[in-house]
């Protein structure tokens, strides 16, 4: 059961044997609350965390099998009692030009990164509606935000993971359940390494934009700005405020691209602003 203490909580974190994910179980441990961490190799997550005892639930759960993942999150009710915050961390990269990817490509990514997340956030929303607090936790990307020539498929998929939190927000906010959208940058996780899949098939007109990403893959693997530990402590503090964001801009890159984002669209309407309203019928 969680620890006696009425500023606990319950974490349900998923992808936590690497990254961000394991260092999300480490700063929610560090604050004396308990975890369930999920994860394709638990064992690797139990053996991080040895020293967590029964504070610490490790389980295998694949983001495809909704079978799984009901089961699983029943079981973290059975441990703990309840799940006050889920953490949809679960997801991984592909690079390469749009039109090269593949049906199959298209549809394994959007497979974890979209309906994986969508299958758990729906199995675990009973729970917090029946007792009427919680709060979500949807990974996105900057790359949710701004897209790039290379990672359109992923740019698609975090664009997705945007619209429906912010959707989400709203229907569950008089339930007394929050949303937030963590938008990191660049982080030293493992995404430019395993977790980043390459669009197998390729042509020669996009040649010089396939070089540029693919050497950006290999230059940056392992030396990008973001400190995971940092960002995933960030992410427990703004969870644990007493207003937590909506949208959280993690890394200095990722802060520059969305004002940057943000001040181009704004210029953009409001050069259109005529023809956008003159397209409504005239009183």
């Amino acid at each position: 059961m969680p620890a006696d203490n009425s500023n606990s909580r319950t974490w349900f974190i998923t992808g936590t044997s690497q990254g961000f994910g394991r260092e999300l179980v480490r700063a929610a441990l560090d604050r004396g609350d308990c975890v369930v961490a999920t994860s394709r190799s638990p064992e690797k997550v139990r053996a991080a965390f040895a020293d967590a005892g029964d504070r610490l639930h490790t389980a295998a759960m694949d983001l495809d099998n909704p079978t799984q993942i009901a089961a699983t999150v029943d079981s973290a009710i059975q441990r703990f009692g309840r799940i006050d915050v889920l953490i949809n961390n679960a997801g991984y990269g592909l690079l390469g030009a749009l039109e090269g990817a593949s049906d199959a490509e298209i549809t394994r990514i959007f497979e974890t990164n979209v309906f994986g997340l969508l299958r758990v956030t729906r199995a675990v929303l009973p729970h917090m509606r029946r007792e009427r607090r919680g709060h979500i936790v949807n990974l996105s990307s900057i790359g949710g935000l701004v897209g790039l020539p290379g990672w359109g498929i992923y740019n698609a998929t975090k664009f997705a993971i945007e619209g429906l939190s912010e959707a989400l927000a709203l229907e569950v906010a008089p339930l007394g359940i929050g949303v937030t959208i963590v938008e990191p940058g660049p982080f030293r996780t493992d995404f430019l390494g395993e977790s980043l899949a390459m669009v197998e098939k390729r042509f020669p007109d996009y040649q010089q934009i396939t070089e540029k990403t693919l050497n950006y893959q290999k230059e940056n693997a392992g030396v990008q700005a973001g400190d995971p530990a940092r960002g995933a402590k960030a992410i427990i503090d703004a969870v644990t405020s007493k207003n937590p964001p909506l949208h959280l801009l993690l890394g200095a890159l990722a802060y520059q691209r969305a004002t940057t984002k943000i001040n181009s669209l704004s210029k953009e309407i409001e050069t259109w602003r005529d023809v956008t309203l003159a397209t409504d019928f005239q009183k």
